[in-house]
């Protein structure tokens, strides 16, 4: 109780439920697109753009990392998609070699920089340093995904899945898969004081993933995965105190025991089911 009278303490419990809400709730549209590796490159990807912020700027700050980090993921992601238009080359190959060539130019250039030491923070996540901008900044992020997905659900969710049917049907499909890697990456640069580079890719893919084995229902898959992330977010943040350790490694640590949990123990998918 001690802990929630601490100023820290309670942005970093709103800045843990409204991340955790809203790349809980954009996991459902990573798991219906099988593309948790894609999100994974794209995570990584926002290391060169934070070394290339700071090349620019001279210093490492939450501006320049943030958008950096945005630059970046919007180049690589939106140009695997640009890549991917002749059919020639599939879209996992282009981000793949686009994604591989910007790491390794930001590992590059890290020995240039002076400020190595403090970039381990947006690595791995500081969230006990957020500040009331970094708030309004995940909380405007979040509004926006959660209108322009709820908004435009169907056509979202037929170009997943039956992108010539929506063809057919009027439905912009290459605007619209421009729109969900420009929400995804959106959704991982919001996280990125929270869990850091390294670590975001697991919750945007382990609330829904939890989901999924407990039930059918693709509503659920949104709104569930955004309950269960911000819920998961917040526990990791109130638990990282009594166990010493950083909130944002428990977070992800807890969201991916509650995946291992409903794995096994899921009346239905689960691993004790199965035997049966």
């Amino acid at each position: 109780m001690d802990l929630l009278s601490n100023p820290f303490y309670q942005r970093a419990l709103a800045a843990a439920v409204l991340i955790g809400f809203t790349n809980g709730f954009f996991s459902g549209i990573v798991i219906l697109r099988r593309n948790a590796l894609s999100v994974s490159a794209l995570s990584h990807t926002m290391l060169p753009g934070i070394t290339l912020g700071i090349l620019i700027t001279g210093v490492l700050t939450q501006f320049s990392a943030f958008v950096g980090a945005l630059f970046a993921a919007l180049m690589v992601g939106l140009g695997s998609v640009a890549v991917a238009r002749g059919n020639r080359v599939s879209q996992g190959t282009a981000l793949a070699v686009i994604y591989t060539t910007a790491f390794a130019a930001g590992v590059a250039l890290l020995p240039r920089l002076d400020t190595r030491q403090e970039l381990e923070h947006w690595l791995f996540g500081d969230i006990m340093a957020v500040g009331n901008a970094d708030i309004w900044v995940a909380f405007g992020i979040g509004v926006v995904t959660l209108l322009v997905a709820n908004l435009l659900m169907r056509p979202l969710l037929l170009t997943m899945f039956e992108p010539n049917v929506a063809a057919a049907q009027g439905v912009p499909v290459r605007f619209i898969q421009y729109l969900m890697f420009a929400l995804l990456v959106l959704s991982l640069v919001a996280s990125l004081q929270a869990v850091g580079c390294v670590l975001s890719v697991g919750m945007l893919v382990a609330p829904a993933a939890t989901v999924s084995l407990l039930t059918d229902r693709t509503s659920a898959l949104f709104w569930g995965g955004g309950a269960l992330g911000a819920i998961g977010a917040a526990a990791g943040v109130l638990l990282s105190g009594p166990l010493g350790m950083a909130p944002g490694p428990v977070i992800v640590m807890l969201l991916g025991v509650l995946f291992l949990l409903a794995w096994i123990f899921s009346p239905r998918y689960g691993l004790i089911a199965a035997r049966r």
